[in-house]
């Protein structure tokens, strides 16, 4: 099963961009959907954007056109590249990903915080 180690939260202004990075180690070859998630407080934990193995991508309505999920062909990294961030972005953040065989595992969580 692999492991998920994220990097890239703190703290931005409002308006501002951050780029969230997921490095998967293990076989990364078998991924058939990687995502990122996030919870704010007192919330329940919503879909920010999911990439497929198809190279097909999704996003949370209020996210499109702000938001991007990627990865480079053969890197063992996805991304989530955040612009224009509100207040209400505040959150943790957390990448997900699930192998051809059904397993699925979780990255740590990282504090997103938009204040001025």
């Amino acid at each position: 099963q692999v492991q998920l180690v994220e990097s890239g939260g703190g703290l931005v202004q409002p308006g501002g961009s951050l780029k969230l990075s997921c490095e998967v180690y293990g076989n990364s070859f078998r991924l058939v959907r990687m995502a990122w998630y996030r919870q704010a407080p007192g919330k329940e934990r919503g879909m920010v954007a999911t990439l497929l193995s198809n190279t097909n991508t999704e996003y949370a309505d209020t996210l499109k056109g702000r938001f991007a999920i990627y990865r480079h062909n053969l890197e063992n990294t996805f991304y989530l590249q955040m612009t224009d961030l509100l207040p209400e972005g505040k959150a943790v953040y957390s990448c997900f990903v699930q192998e051809t065989k059904g397993d699925e595992a979780w990255g740590q969580g990282n504090q997103v915080t938009i204040s001025s």
